[in-house]
């Protein structure tokens, strides 16, 4: 592989923590190339081009860079559904205005986590939405109706509170509620219970008071997770507004299947960070993702190494479609990619 001056390359031997600029090349050793690397303070160091690889984009380099130090640094253990190499409390930052940060270092599915997301925004805890757009991601946490159970949806969109719905109980006592009138309540869907509709909520406040501390966003209900057919992962996101109008997202991640679900997981919250701007007439800023634990199955090893191996090639660009609506009336082809040229997928197991 052969570097030219001024290129960015990362070491990708021993620990992988090291980014530079090539300066300076010798003339080849043994029959490697050699090359001088300064580094972010300065130094300056000696590499083969073995030993060095393009950084590309930074959505699959920071990405790359934490799933090495899963299969060199992560804590081996015997997990619900398998082996995993694990860590705790990791970062990654993803400024949207380089592009949209899909990995290129593997194919990833668009089409899926643009439908997922929306039937997340729509409140929908069935697989039927999913299933009119040929996604089947869902499928084996649903019952044999489609049910999933109080999931993302219901939490984002109908949070349930302790208090009763004013639409099916007025101001009468609770035996006053028609219980047929209540399975078709729209503000309840069907509890008896006031609910609270958390995205319409923030996307208020993000216009009225862009500064605020409180645009969060929670899918853990701890009252009703023992009731989801698979608890929130990606479970809390706060939004933060700049003064020069960017809107930023930040998402806690309680756990973090590295290989098969978080290039899904970025891809998803950046694009709700893009939708949310929108919305509310901000620029998209940067997206945030914090994680709990994050792991590696051990039979998505060798798939992790293949990815290793390959550069990351150039983030591709969204366009929303001139009659995409409001945010909550949005239809997949809405949503465009364009520039899109990954390295081929990489199949592995889902461990459920």
């Amino acid at each position: 592989m052969s570097f030219a001056l001024g290129d960015r390359v990362t070491k990708v031997t021993g620990d992988y923590s090291f980014d530079g600029v090539v300066v300076a090349e010798f003339n080849k050793v043994a029959g490697q190339k050699r090359y001088v690397v300064e580094d972010e303070r300065g130094a300056l160091h000696i590499y083969s081009d073995t030993n060095l690889r393009h950084i590309g984009n930074s959505a699959d380099h920071q990405y790359l860079r934490i799933m090495h130090k899963l299969l060199t640094k992560g804590d081996y253990r015997e997990g619900r559904n398998g082996g995993v190499f694990s860590l705790f409390g990791e970062q990654m930052r993803f400024d949207l205005s380089e592009g949209f940060p899909l990995l290129t270092t593997k194919k990833v599915h668009f089409k899926s986590i643009v439908v997922e997301l929306l039937w997340f925004l729509k409140g929908d805890t069935n697989v039927k939405y999913l299933h009119d757009h040929g996604v089947t991601i869902w499928d084996e946490w649903a019952d044999e109706n489609g049910d999933l159970g109080p999931v993302y949806g219901k939490q984002w969109r109908s949070w349930e509170t302790n208090t009763r719905c004013p639409r099916c109980y007025g101001t009468g006592s609770r035996n006053d509620a028609d219980l047929g009138d209540m399975r078709k309540c729209e503000a309840c869907l069907g509890s008896g219970n006031a609910s609270v509709d958390q995205i319409h909520k923030v996307i208020l406040s993000l216009i009225e008071d862009p500064y605020s501390r409180r645009h969060i966003v929670s899918a853990w209900n701890p009252g009703q997770v023992d009731s989801m057919a698979l608890p929130p992962c990606h479970c809390l996101f706060q939004f933060h507004v700049t003064t020069d109008g960017k809107l930023n997202c930040h998402l806690y991640q309680r756990s973090a299947d590295w290989f098969l679900g978080v290039p899904f997981n970025i891809a998803s919250y950046a694009l709700l960070t893009i939708l949310m701007a929108r919305e509310t007439g901000l620029t998209p800023g940067e997206f945030v993702h914090s994680f709990g634990d994050l792991h590696l199955y051990e039979n998505h090893v060798e798939q992790a190494k293949e990815q290793l191996a390959r550069e990351p090639r150039a983030l591709p660009n969204l366009r929303l479609g001139p009659n995409a609506l409001d945010i909550f009336s949005l239809k997949p082809e809405d949503i465009e990619l364009h520039d899109y040229d990954p390295h081929p997928l990489i199949k592995a197991p889902v461990s459920a």
